[in-house]
């Protein structure tokens, strides 16, 4: 539920803003921890590691840490749909998909907002203008998916694969960050849920890793440990944070657009770094999804007219 004050303006565009660089960023940390380190090791490590110590920072700070036992099955089920659900998807599939082209393909998320928003919250509708902004958004997939389409080697079509397991991981996100939007409550501290979030979603990612990765015959190289201590500190406590206090003040379809613009910032520093190909098809693509990012941001969100017979009726006295 959204808070009945507007936020300040300045305080959007640095949440924002915090987003948009930071989580870009994340991409080529990710691609970087999994070289050596198994993506659901290195989920648990840096969402617990993140977790835990966000929390304790909120007791030592006089913050709010104990909730309900129903506000913290919402906080677990958010933060596994999300940092499991979403993430750790997104970290498998880096070891085959470029951080680039991964970060690209994430743009199906908007898409999800927008069924999602509709069907669980119900209480706003997109312009015609963001819609056709999304499906711009389709129409830039479709284009850097077309190697792997058309491609008839393996290599190719096991990164496809993995490409197109980036769609199911973003449904999962997004139905995390529409769940959050309605399960928000005052009474939760923001920094402090975000803290149990990101805590639960440590804890998901260790039972898998347990389950199903060789924890035994980990190879925790130096380079791998920064990258995961960058994710911690930019990706969980910056990123994260701006993030779900944009989930409770804007409209998701508006929060949808880090989608679009982080592709940006991962394909130049996997461009830059791991010297990642740049063909035509990402040139374009990119073309096609900031244009898209574009007419989402600048359309107006439009609140849905309740019907009278929506109404509730009030009891009599």
């Amino acid at each position: 539920m959204h808070s009945s004050a507007q936020p300040r303006r300045s305080l959007v565009i640095l949440n924002f803003a915090l987003v948009y660089v930071f989580w870009g960023s994340t991409y080529l940390g990710i691609s970087i921890a999994v070289e050596h380190i198994p993506p659901a090791v290195m989920c648990a490590s840096r969402f617990l590691l993140a977790g835990v110590l966000m929390l304790a920072f909120c007791g030592l700070r006089g913050r709010r840490i104990r909730y309900s036992t129903v506000e913290l099955w919402h906080m677990a089920v958010v933060g596994t749909l999300l940092l499991m659900g979403g993430n750790l998807t997104l970290s498998y599939a880096e070891r085959v998909v470029p951080s680039g082209l991964t970060a690209l393909l994430v743009t199906s998320t908007p898409l999800w907002f927008l069924v999602l928003d509709s069907l669980l919250l119900g209480h706003h509708r997109i312009s015609s203008r963001g819609l056709a902004g999304l499906v711009l958004g389709v129409v830039g997939i479709a284009l850097l998916l077309w190697p792997d389409l058309t491609s008839s080697h393996g290599l190719g079509r096991k990164q496809l694969w993995w490409s197109l397991s980036l769609v199911g991981g973003s449904f999962s996100w997004a139905l995390g960050s529409v769940l959050s939007k309605r399960w928000h409550s005052e009474a939760i501290d923001p920094f402090s849920g975000t803290a149990w979030q990101v805590t639960f979603a440590g804890i998901s990612n260790l039972i898998f890793a347990l389950l199903f990765e060789d924890i035994r015959h980990v190879n925790w190289t130096v380079r791998g440990v920064a990258a995961i201590m960058y994710l911690v500190v930019f990706g969980s406590w910056v990123g994260y944070t701006a993030y779900i206090w944009l989930v409770a003040h804007v409209p998701t379809s508006k929060v949808s657009t880090y989608a679009y613009v982080n592709p940006v910032v991962a394909v130049f520093l996997g461009w830059a770094v791991k010297h990642e190909a740049v063909d035509r098809y990402i040139f374009i693509g990119s073309a096609v999804v900031v244009a898209a990012v574009a007419l989402v941001t600048s359309a107006k969100v439009k609140k849905r007219e309740i019907a009278p017979e929506e109404l509730p009726v009030e009891a009599g006295d």
